[in-house]
């Protein structure tokens, strides 16, 4: 089992969410929320509003999103979702566990899907630490069943 930490359209109540509960793409356990220990440029960019990682660790804010552990089948399944390594690349990260208890503020590391490969006014774009589609932001995201 590998640690995935999720920081947007994949996470719980948002658009794609349901892949990580699909059993056909393998299996993924929610292990709880976290944040970033480096802060990152998280943006949302491109004709459909997606939520990007910028790989620029230590500018931006600390990012809020989940861990999941997944297993083969589903890390496979996540590096074609998330177009790896064209569009994303599949990085690991060290992230710090949120709530009460023995597991909070733990740290673990995972992988987490960010991209080195952006138009340079990406990182003029403004930064976010809690990513929703359907935010104050007002950037909706288009589905990719919409497209």
């Amino acid at each position: 089992m590998a640690r995935v930490f999720v920081y947007g359209t994949l996470k719980r109540g948002q658009p794609n969410h349901g892949v990580l509960l699909d059993g056909a793409h393998g299996s993924a356990a929610f292990q709880g929320r976290a944040r970033t220990l480096e802060p990152y440029p998280l943006v949302i960019a491109g004709e459909h509003n997606t939520p990007y990682l910028l790989q620029l660790p230590g500018r931006g804010r600390r990012v809020a999103g989940e861990v999941y552990a997944v297993d083969e089948q589903m890390l496979r399944f996540l590096d074609g979702f998330e177009d790896c390594p064209d569009r994303y690349q599949r990085t690991p990260a060290t992230v710090v566990l949120e709530g009460e208890g023995a597991a909070g503020g733990a740290q673990v590391r995972c992988f987490l899907y960010s991209t080195a490969t952006f138009p340079p006014e990406w990182a003029r774009l403004p930064c976010h630490d809690d990513y929703d589609s359907q935010g104050a932001h007002g950037l909706r995201y288009n589905p990719r069943e919409c497209r």
